[in-house]
């Protein structure tokens, strides 16, 4: 063992080819990961886990007891099949085995073990065909009712396992690696520990592994959720500390200068809120140290007009902002959306400029001219704003609209165009808990907006469950023929965009990192609704056969895409069938219905996205929310709580309590968020915010970490620098 224990190579204690088994299958390389590969549950040995409910074709770890044993000749051909009968006194399961007669010296009535296979159904009866098990040792040599007790009681982890590597597999390695450990050093300081009466690290791990009752890994696990609460923490004040250390040009509007003229034209008060925010993130840019804000807001609270309010700031002092949004849609809208609110006086003092990969050319020669001789005072564009080709003249202003869309390494490479450390304003319109905000957000400064602009008509939105009604799709295709017929538009979003296609990608085609929708439960069930058959069908039923549909996705050329935003917006098409490129920033105020198909098929902040895109003008917004799930499923209470409120806040606790908690973070998060072993965002909070102030007092009191050397060594060894990125990720 080397003098970073946890670093030390697996391979060096459990064998090189055991090391590299567990790698193909748990992805461990070190100690430290074995270590973390922590019991999913715990067994007893006298507590005999249920068979009732056995997933078929799944691999599964069982506790049981041998009923029968039998051996018969095969007739086919030569050999014997050995049939074994387990029972855990509720369900029986059999175990087959070929050509293993021996196999009866261990597997005897009455004997108890752990058994774990694939599922198989043969002939109407579940089995495991040639499983691996591991038998309990024997009570015999005990003696008295009370060794017996203690025996049947002492727990028995069960791992996360593979079927190629088993729970006991994995136990056994534990043994090994745990017997070979020294001391282990504690990254929570002593006098922490003693506070929060938590076990040491070593305790801890010990007794997580190797429970002899269950108030040990009920301890272990109190002390390693902490560690994990804190050990972030510290990882985010680090961060926060480290980009205080870096220095900027400030960003300070001047007076008579381009922000003032702008307020002065504005046609409309400033809400509350945007106000406070304008004054905190105008606060942060007059600094030297680069700002690092996140501004969370409802959907259509005016965010965008905050963000470019920083911009003319920025403006005003020579600098370039930076716009990057996810989708060419996007870029595209907001550029429009930019020059409509600047005017046309402004608009040509400033240059905005689009720059996506989708420009011709002769196109994107001139945009990036107007950049890198910083005519274009604002830019915006997708992905193709972080080529090597893009060289900014004076980049001040960093904006990132819907930030969970992009990795770190995208975020850094635009703050790297840079001459000096740019601010940085992120956009979210996905409201965080507070509990997530404290573990994802930790690194930012977080303002919040909450006030919708005065004049919104609100939105109105229902479920149309088709299990109960089948009938109600002829419904809601009326009700939107009703809207075409009161001079209004409607959208109708779909999950993919034909039979046989995956979802819509969220991001630009061009993003190696681009992930797919968060489809929460796999069961196939109904076919999909599509764009390509939702436009069909709407053309040829009588509710909407006469009105002018198009559709919008994805995989269209960016010209059609643009095109048919335009004509969307300028009322020269009735309904506009899309995926989710349509999910933010589209703001077409005529457009009064959305429905979205298939509905269980989006996570809850999804669907509130794409609620917002309607009732944004004079008009009530309609949301018809169209599921195929059943009443009483996670799928059925995910729509129905976001049909019940239109509070974005409210809806995201709700979300919180609804996702399992692998997904709490997001399937696209890596590295350090996605890794929480024990922690749980959606339980821990009260944990979390006492780790994020024990944190917070030791880093204030001792900034290098010169007398918490074991606090550095497990930040440096645990939260490394592909951690770290993932860190900062939004």
């Amino acid at each position: 063992m080397n003098v970073e224990p946890l670093a030390a190579k697996l391979d060096s204690v459990i064998g090189g080819r055991t090391a590299a088994a567990f790698k193909r299958a748990f992805g461990v390389v070190t100690v430290g990961d074995l270590l973390e590969h922590y019991p999913r549950r715990y067994a007893r040995r006298g507590e005999l886990t249920a068979l009732s409910e056995l997933p078929v074709g799944e691999p599964v770890t069982i506790v049981a007891e041998v009923l029968e044993v039998r051996e018969r000749t095969m007739k086919a051909r030569k050999g014997s099949i050995l049939e074994v009968r387990i029972s855990d006194g509720k369900g029986v399961l059999n175990l087959t085995f070929f050509n293993q007669a021996w196999r009866t010296r261990e597997l005897r009535p009455g004997a108890r073990g752990i058994f774990a296979g694939k599922v198989g159904d043969y002939k109407g009866a579940l089995q495991l065909a040639h499983p691996d098990y591991e038998l309990f040792e024997s009570t015999d040599q005990n003696t008295g009712p009370s060794a017996a007790r203690k025996w049947a009681e002492t727990p028995i982890p069960i791992y996360p396992a593979t079927s190629t590597v088993a729970s006991w597999q994995v136990h056994k390695a534990m043994a090994l690696v745990l017997d070979s450990l020294p001391e282990l050093p504690d990254p929570i300081p002593l006098e922490v520990r003693q506070r929060e009466n938590l076990q040491s690290y070593g305790q801890a791990i010990e007794k997580v592994h190797r429970p002899q009752t269950d108030a040990d890994w009920h301890g272990a696990h109190d002390a390693l959720r902490y560690r994990e609460a804190f050990l972030l923490q510290a990882a985010l004040f680090q961060q926060r500390q480290i980009a205080r250390l870096e220095r900027t040009a400030p960003r300070v509007p001047v007076p008579g200068g381009l922000l003032e003229q702008f307020d002065n034209a504005l046609a409309f008060q400033l809400t509350g809120d945007q106000t406070r925010v304008g004054a905190e993130i105008a606060q942060d840019m007059a600094e030297d140290i680069p700002m690092n804000r996140l501004v969370q807001g409802e959907v259509g609270s005016g965010k965008t007009l905050v963000a470019l309010r920083a911009m003319l700031a920025t403006a005003d002092s020579g600098g370039q902002s930076a716009f990057l949004a996810p989708t060419e849609v996007l870029a595209a809208q907001h550029l429009r959306s930019l020059v409509r609110s600047l005017g046309p006086d402004l608009s040509a003092r400033l240059f905005p400029t689009l720059l996506t990969g989708a420009l011709p050319a002769a196109e994107r020669r001139k945009a990036l001219l107007r950049i890198v001789s910083g005519q274009a005072l604002i830019v915006v564009g997708t992905h193709a704003l972080l080529g090597e080709s893009v060289t900014f003249y004076d980049l001040g202003l960093v904006v990132v609209d819907e930030q969970h869309r992009f990795g770190v390494e995208q975020r850094e490479a635009l703050r790297q165009k840079g001459n000096k450390p740019p601010h940085v304003l992120v956009l979210t319109a996905t409201p965080i808990p507070r509990t997530v905000a404290m573990t994802v957000f930790g690194d930012l400064e977080v303002s919040t907006i909450r006030e919708l602009p005065a004049g919104r008509a609100g939105i109105e939105s229902y479920v149309a469950g088709l299990p109960e009604h089948p009938g109600w799709i002829h419904r809601v295709w009326d009700r939107v023929s009703e809207e075409v017929a009161a001079g209004r538009q409607a959208f109708v979003v779909c999950s993919a965009i034909d039979v046989n296609e995956p979802e819509e990608e969220e991001f630009d085609p061009t993003d190696p990192e681009a992930p797919v929708p968060d489809l929460t439960e796999k069961d196939p069930g109904p076919p999909r609704s599509t764009v390509v058959g939702t436009l069909a069908e709407l053309r040829r039923i009588p509710a909407t056969a006469g009105l002018r549909i198009e559709g919008l996705h994805g995989r269209m050329p960016s010209e059609e895409k643009d095109r048919i935003m335009r004509a969307f917006a300028a009322h020269e098409i009735d309904i506009l069938v899309a995926t989710t490129v349509i999910e933010v920033g589209v703001d077409v105020p005529n457009a009064s219905t959305m429905v979205v198909l298939d509905a269980d098929r989006f996570g809850v902040s999804q669907l509130h996205q794409l609620r917002g895109r309607v009732g944004r003008g004079q008009w009530a917004g309609l949301c018809l929310l169209v599921t195929n799930s059943a009443p009483n499923t996670l799928a059925r209470a995910r729509v129905d709580a976001v049909a019940a409120t239109l509070d974005g806040f409210e809806l995201a606790e709700a979300d919180l309590e609804l996702r399992q908690e692998g997904d709490v973070l997001g399937s696209a998060q890596s590295g350090g968020r996605s890794s929480l072993k024990l922690l749980r965002v959606a339980s821990d909070g009260e944990l979390i915010a006492k780790a994020r102030s024990d944190a917070q007092a030791v880093l204030d009191a001792d900034t290098a970490l010169d007398n918490h050397v074991a606090l550095r060594h497990a930040l440096e060894q645990r939260v490394d620098s592909s951690a770290r990125a993932a860190l900062s990720k939004n």
